[in-house]
């Protein structure tokens, strides 16, 4: 049995996590906190592009009345994240928050907590605890006898048993690093020393779109492969559509979860006599509109055309000047290379 096999299921909102419940992909809102509309409005595109649970900063008590009218008005479940101020987690659990996410370095103690698991259990939502390797309570932070990610475990896992021991089991757990490696062994060992809990896995300040991706599929490929996730989300200095999108990438790639299509694309070499990268870009762009779980090949040349990629439900082999479209390995239409991509779509919405 995988780790998150084992794990006790809660639900966020209408979304099941852990107890073997498909990995569930998630965000973070980056609007300003005290405008309803621009974060609805930012909801809605996560939505269109397969997020399932949105998480909102609440940093001020005076943005929890555009808390209050996000959550009663999202079509995703919406996680209200809290730092400093316990008083703004009990807000939110009684103001329509799907779940709670605290952190124990810096919410004010485990005497701080307990109103903050009573909220949450008479609003009968769930609680993050969520750790971060910048905000590791001082105490664990100068033990010199544990390691990175030990510390980062240990934090969560006494956290969490904590709130178990005050009679609320409803958990899930996160302990992120920027540094891949750390959080892969981090995870490593919280499955392990809290298996029953379910944990939301990323790379926390994983950087900018290009590296931020690279960091997040080396480390959640690693933990997915190995059974370890519940949720995840990759954190990216970017429009949170962008982390949604790579999320299900990966999720597709490890043949975990299916949502829209797969494209495949040949690297281009001396043999290609058309704009393959140009191409590729367009059609990948086209392809975001369409929610069939098919696999799409953009191939440069006959080397790597149908048969290189007979596999593929549809796609394109180039020539000079021109594309031969085929479904399923067989050709269907010679066109254009100005005409391949419409031609491309054509064929696809006739599956």
């Amino acid at each position: 049995m995988k780790p998150n096999e084992s794990t006790h299921q809660v639900m966020v909102g209408n979304v099941p996590v852990g107890g073997g419940a498909p990995v569930a992909v998630q965000s973070m809102l980056n609007a300003q906190a005290d405008s309803a509309d621009a974060n609805l409005a930012q909801i809605e595109t996560l939505a269109e592009a397969g997020c399932e649970i949105v998480r909102m900063a609440i940093p001020r008590r005076d943005c929890l009345d555009a808390f209050e009218a996000v959550c009663s008005k999202s079509p995703l479940p919406v996680v209200a994240d809290i730092h400093f101020d316990p008083v703004i987690a009990i807000e939110a659990a009684h103001r329509g928050a799907a779940k709670l996410r605290i952190n124990p370095g810096n919410i004010g103690g485990l005497d701080a907590t307990v109103p903050v698991l009573d909220a949450a259990r008479e609003a009968g939502i769930p609680i993050r605890i969520g750790v971060n390797a910048g905000s590791l309570d001082q105490e664990l932070a100068s033990r010199e006898d544990l390691t990175l990610p030990e510390k980062l475990a240990e934090s969560a896992a006494q956290y969490a048993i904590f709130c178990e021991q005050n009679g609320f089991n409803d958990l899930v757990v996160s302990a992120k690093a920027h540094d891949v490696m750390t959080t892969v062994n981090t995870y490593r060992i919280l499955s392990k020393r809290v298996p029953h809990i379910p944990l939301h896995i990323g790379v926390t300040e994983a950087g900018t779109q290009f590296q931020g991706i690279v960091k997040s599929a080396s480390g959640l490929g690693i933990l997915l492969e190995e059974g370890i996730g519940d949720t995840m989300r990759i954190s990216l200095t970017d429009d949170p559509v962008v982390e949604v999108r790579a999320c299900w990438t990966l999720l597709s790639s490890l043949d975990l979860r299916r949502r829209g299509p797969e494209m495949i694309s040949c690297p281009t070499c001396g043999r290609c006599q058309v704009n393959l990268i140009e191409l590729a870009q367009a059609v990948e762009e086209r392809l975001q509109s369409v929610k069939t779980p098919i696999k799409v090949a953009v191939m440069g040349c006959v080397v790597n055309g149908p048969g290189e990629a007979r596999d593929a439900d549809i796609g394109v082999a180039c020539g000079k000047g021109s594309g031969a479209v085929f479904v399923r390995g067989e050709v269907v239409r010679k066109v254009s290379e100005n005409d391949i991509v419409d031609a491309l779509m054509e064929e696809i919405d006739k599956m």
